[in-house]
């Protein structure tokens, strides 16, 4: 059975956007995912931008072993449809596909990498300080998704049909973003992310309540 390979870039600074995204992933999604964070301490290079994973995003055909396709997402995001359904619109003859923003610094944002064809895409290339992926100066083939699958907080104009929302400007756990575009769904999105039912609803008929002598 298919499972989905998806890549999150996190900030060590800011580890709920990464626990907020993974849970609106995986409770949406018709087929198995597996979610990888990239903390840039545990991978083979030291380069860093705005964030911690402006660069380690770079590495997912790598740590694919390039192959087949994954997902890369930026961690202050909410996945509000199937993303079976944004893997499924990539298209295979292309080397990666976006969404493209009018905004070109939003385009790697969301990648689906077809990685065979990402080869370029090295450690030693990505943390070359002459190197520009940001650019995607590494394919010159790529792919085009429905803007619905990177809504673009604060920039975009909302179409109320949105899958997947980026919040460009910060995550709405803020008091300045707060009240932002989706804050409202975000939120939401958290509490259920933190929840649990009472114990009594999990263990209640367990050996381990007779143990305790509940």
């Amino acid at each position: 059975m298919l499972t989905i390979p998806i890549y999150i870039g996190v900030d060590s600074r800011q580890p709920i956007a990464f626990q907020v995204l993974a849970h609106s992933i995986y409770t949406r999604c018709s087929v198995p995912v597996s979610i990888t964070p990239l903390y840039i301490d545990q991978l083979p290079i030291k380069r860093m931008g705005l964030t911690q994973f402006t660069y380690t995003r770079y590495l997912v055909p790598w740590l694919s072993k390039y192959q087949g396709r994954s997902i890369f997402l930026d961690a202050d995001m909410l996945v509000l449809g199937d993303i079976y359904e944004l893997y499924t619109l990539a298209d295979p003859s292309k080397d990666v596909c976006v969404v493209k923003n009018r905004q070109k610094f939003e385009w790697a944002s969301m990648m689906v990498f077809n990685n065979e064809r990402c080869k370029k895409l090295t450690p030693q290339y990505i943390d070359d300080p002459t190197s520009k992926p940001m650019t995607f100066e590494w394919t010159d083939n790529i792919g085009e998704l429905p803007n619905e699958w990177n809504y673009c907080v604060g920039y975009d104009v909302s179409r109320e049909t949105e899958k997947l929302i980026h919040f460009t400007q910060g995550i709405p756990c803020f008091s300045e973003t707060q009240s932002c575009e989706y804050a409202k769904e975000w939120q939401e999105e958290y509490k259920l992310a933190n929840s649990t039912v009472p114990w009594e609803d999990i263990m209640g008929s367990s050996v381990h309540k007779a143990r305790m002598g509940l």
